[in-house]
């Protein structure tokens, strides 16, 4: 028999943890900061947090964090193209930032169009959404079939002391 830990990392912790760091590259802030967040939420350590992110789960995300790392770059693409076309206008005005701010708003998804990083995070997503059905189907079938296995057993049992008793 195996005693699970107390301290021992649920699976809906573990997706926290991913979600959030996988967030904060994406905004571009360090996973220091994430780990940190998730560590108040959760009450652990930042170091606790980190550790499990590089021993455990990182492995796991390898190709959403890549996907978060180009939305970052694009992102900064747009803001620094934005940047350099303010540059002229009214450097250094709260006018520049609201007009730079309007324009990232307007053109962030060009004509309603999700980003093309967005729309391979999707897929993914619904990719392994449909796994995941099909094993919650495998199980479910699994479970009928030990319930089925289960009756005829108690029947037998039954039908068993039936028998001693009429004897």
């Amino acid at each position: 028999m195996t005693n699970t830990r107390q301290d021992a990392w649920s699976q809906d912790e573990d997706i926290l943890l991913a979600e959030t760091v996988l967030r904060y590259i994406r905004e571009g802030k360090t996973q220091l900061e994430a780990f940190k967040e998730v560590g108040k939420r959760l009450s652990r350590t930042p170091a606790a947090c980190g550790f499990r992110w590089n021993a455990s789960i990182r492995k796991q995300y390898q190709q959403a964090v890549q996907l978060a790392k180009k939305d970052r770059k694009k992102q900064a693409d747009s803001f620094n193209h934005f940047l350099a076309i303010d540059e002229y206008n009214e450097e250094g005005t709260l006018e520049a930032a609201i007009s730079l701010l309007e324009k990232m708003k307007t053109n962030f998804h060009t004509n309603g169009e999700i980003s093309e990083v967005a729309n391979d995070e999707l897929q993914m997503l619904t990719e392994e959404n449909n796994e995941l059905k099909q094993q919650l189907k495998r199980y479910e079938q699994a479970w009928q079939e030990i319930g089925k296995v289960w009756r005829w057993v108690e029947n037998k049992n039954t039908e068993k002391k039936s028998l001693n008793v009429n004897e």
